[in-house]
């Protein structure tokens, strides 16, 4: 298993736009059981964070190839970075002192 950062980079008027896709949005996202955690950055509302644990990354552009945000226009471009983690409990290459 791995650890991957998708980031949204969402379009200016996003939370105007995103109350008629939400309840699609979140039933693809609770669904998705690689979905770890997700959700948007605050102080601006300009990007959104999802973090997946996957054997691979095309379990994650299935996410977004399905997201209704990204078919409708509210995301503008998104990247999906495999994130090595080391500290914490869920850490899969965990590095301890």
């Amino acid at each position: 298993m791995k650890h991957f950062l998708l980031i949204y980079d969402l379009v200016p008027d996003y939370l105007e736009r995103r109350a008629q896709f939400r309840e699609e949005h979140l039933k693809l996202a609770w669904s998705t059981p690689e979905l770890v955690l997700g959700g948007a950055l605050s102080d601006p509302v300009d990007q959104a964070v999802l973090l997946f644990r996957a054997e691979s990354a095309d379990v994650v552009e299935s996410f977004v190839k399905n997201d209704p945000y990204v078919r409708h226009g509210l995301v503008k471009s998104h990247r999906v970075r495999p994130w090595t983690t080391v500290v914490g409990e869920s850490a899969i290459n965990p590095v301890r002192p």
